[in-house]
């Protein structure tokens, strides 16, 4: 499945979850990290047999097979691959010097 899909996915479970739980989520995270995909999935699950919300535990199926389509992971059941976010990490020179440059001016 593609990203797209998978974020559409995200998007529409963190609306439920949000209305029905009060939970915020990350839907970007969600559609490209298996462990808090699967975190959710689980979350979802146990609000829908919780609070009787029987959609939560639709769209988190959809999400779970959604997430085991994805190259390299496996389908069965939470057991996704993790699959590391991009590492973006700066000098403490370089994070000190974007935090001085904004100060004072509007950008």
């Amino acid at each position: 499945m593609i990203y797209s899909e998978r974020l559409a996915i995200a998007a529409h479970l963190h609306v439920l979850l949000r209305r029905k739980s009060g939970r915020v989520t990350d839907t970007e995270w969600m559609a490209s990290n298996t462990d808090y995909a699967a975190e959710i999935v689980r979350f979802a699950r146990n609000q829908a047999i919780e609070e009787g919300h029987t959609d939560l535990a639709g769209w988190a199926e959809k999400l779970e097979l959604a997430m085991a389509n994805v190259e390299g992971l496996h389908g069965e059941g939470l057991s996704f691959n993790t699959r590391e976010p991009p590492a973006v990490l700066l000098s403490l020179d370089a994070q000190e010097a974007c935090v001085n440059r904004y100060i004072g001016r509007l950008r």
